[in-house]
């Protein structure tokens, strides 16, 4: 397993040095300057981008690096979505006859992984790097080569994380890793499959990736800003992009560090986290201090998108913005105090336990004061039923529901009857598919015509919102009932329930069904999207959402009007 290891660790890094290598060769490699007078602000490329692939293996401009990390965020959404296709029809009957329980585990492994690591912090890095700067009036980012490298950590990490399972069938003794997305020692330390080693290695290099992308959306909002730019009148997204950072620089380096310990347990023999040493139950410590701010920081970004796209279509400013903030505020702070929530049934002291169930209960309060913000700039507004519209709406109705279902959880008697049931999956997804996604495609929605110069099909986007509306219920609803009918997570099978009707099958029927919904609707996103970059009618308007009616014409909107949009309507592309 060592030997299989290293053999890996030493093939990947010197594909990494052949990598920076060449790069280091190629010609027209954008070239920055600080400017004279200060502002902080980055001078313009002195040299043309080149042409093809050459220009996106060497691109350090921050639009296309936020594109590098949309397109590799849809395909970890792809693999992570297949691999839950995969799980659901194990669990369509009670029997284990589809795919068994070994490969039902390493799917779920790599899914939880792929959706949390490859999916959802890359999706978010590719909207602020794409649309920060613009927000902002910067040129680009504060370091925007260490931007690019920041990206191009992630593509080795995957294949690092995915190791276990693509090399399954081509080398003796890897298998998947089957530790779950929590890798829960003593199972992680003790499991002999190089596919865990690769995956923790994996895991540090996504998190070595996170960090540098947090510091650079940093230095970029405090020190970019145009001089127009305060923070009385920052945007909100960029607001809860700061406040994640700030979180990811406290979180990912307390992960990688545990990360490295248990790398060491495994392969050198050291006693952090086995039972006869520091115990499993330092790791749940270590791991969930990561863990829950972890939730918060894939879900800022996503609020500050709804609280920027929503109010465009109702014909109304963002109701208390200064509230809106603080609540951001509030969440970057009070995450890192919930961690232990997850730790209930651990048998930890009741005292402590009592206080932690107690600001897990408190953290609600500024998730509230978004959701009645955003209700209440809605309320008596000029709706206009636009997908990212919809969306938004989608989005507050999802994570009602997941916030409801979250509190019932932060009270210890209930966490004790629900802990590790189907209610919890339930309560996560509502968030991260329910919200974190609906807010995604809001996004994409929104800035198409932006990053694009194209419209979509109108239709089909109404489509991939109530086909993913319904998918979405369909799918995790019946697992809030599985949950209270007592179906523990995280199994390949499940008994026959007795009475005239066989619960468990019932329900985890249903929420196939609604994965099914949920296929269809993204292979309809999927073809709009593709179809329309590529042959949909060109955007001829300089405000194609009407924004100034309203007095909420952005600055990105005004960029694309003076920079992008001539080219486009003399009939020519983008430079």
């Amino acid at each position: 397993m060592v030997v299989g290891t290293l053999v890996t660790t030493v093939l990947m890094a010197a594909l990494l040095v052949g990598v920076m290598a060449a790069l280091t060769r190629v010609e027209n490699w954008r070239s920055y300057a600080p400017t004279v007078g200060g502002g902080g602000t980055v001078s313009e490329t002195t040299h043309e981008k080149p042409g093809g692939i050459v220009r996106w293996l060497t691109t350090v401009d921050h639009k296309d690096i936020g594109i590098l990390y949309g397109a590799f965020a849809v395909l970890a959404f792809a693999w992570g979505g297949v691999a839950v296709v995969l799980m659901r029809f194990e669990l369509l009957f009670p029997a284990e006859d589809f795919i068994g329980a070994n490969l039902y585990n390493g799917l779920l492994t790599t899914h939880g992984i792929t959706m949390l690591f490859l999916f959802g912090t890359p999706i978010l890095a590719a909207f602020s790097n794409y649309f920060i700067p613009l927000l902002i009036g910067a040129d680009d980012m504060a370091f925007p080569r260490i931007n690019a490298i920041a990206f191009w950590l992630l593509p080795p990490a995957a294949l690092l994380i995915w190791g276990g399972l693509i090399g399954a069938p081509f080398l003796e003794g890897v298998e998947p890793a089957q530790t779950a997305w929590t890798m829960y020692a003593p199972l992680s330390v003790e499991q002999t499959n190089p596919g865990v080693d690769l995956m923790l290695l994996g895991l540090h290099l996504s998190g070595v990736a996170a960090t540098m992308g947090a510091i650079n959306f940093i230095a970029t909002i405090f020190t970019e800003r145009g001089e127009d730019v305060t923070w009385a009148n920052l945007d909100i997204f960029s607001w809860t992009v700061l406040v994640q950072s700030g979180q990811i620089l406290f979180a990912f380096p307390l992960l990688g560090s545990a990360l490295v310990m248990l790398l060491l347990d495994r392969n050198l023999g050291t006693t952090f986290f086995t039972t006869d040493g520091g115990g499993p139950l330092l790791w749940q410590h270590l791991f969930w201090f990561f863990g829950h701010p972890e939730v918060y920081i894939l879900v800022l970004p996503p609020m500050g998108l709804i609280s920027y796209i929503l109010p465009k279509f109702t014909g109304r400013k963002l109701f208390g913005f200064k509230f809106v903030v603080y609540s951001t505020l509030a969440l970057g702070v009070l995450s890192f105090g919930v961690w232990a929530h997850h730790m209930f049934a651990t048998g930890m002291d009741p005292r402590l336990r009592a206080s932690f169930m107690a600001v897990s209960i408190a953290i609600a309060i500024p998730s509230a004061v978004k959701t009645f913000n955003w209700m209440a700039t809605m309320w008596n507004g000029s709706l206009r039923l636009t997908a990212p519209f919809l969306f938004c709406v989608g989005f507050v109705a999802n994570f009602i529901i997941g916030g409801v279902t979250g509190v019932f959880e932060a009270a210890i008697p209930v966490d004790l009857i629900l802990h590790d049931t189907y209610h919890v999956v339930a309560h996560f997804h509502y968030v991260i598919m329910g919200g974190i996604a609906f807010a995604v495609f809001a996004g994409i929605y929104y800035w198409f015509p932006l990053y694009t110069g194209r419209w979509y099909q109108r239709s089909l986007a109404k489509w991939h919102f109530w086909l993913t509306m319904l998918g979405t219920n369909v799918t995790f609803f019946p697992m809030v009932l599985l949950g209270y009918a007592g179906m523990p997570r995280r199994y390949a099978t499940y008994a026959v329930t007795a009475g005239p009707v066989d619960l468990f099958t019932l329900l985890h029927q249903l929420a196939t069904l609604g994965v099914v919904l949920l296929v269809v609707g993204q292979l309809i996103f999927l073809w709009n999207i593709v179809q329309s970059w590529l042959e949909g009618p060109r955007v001829t308007d300089r405000d194609p959402w009407d924004l100034a009616e309203t007095d909420q014409y952005t600055r990105e909107f005004a960029w694309f009007a003076d920079e992008k949009l001539p080219a486009l309507t003399d009939g020519g592309e983008e430079e």
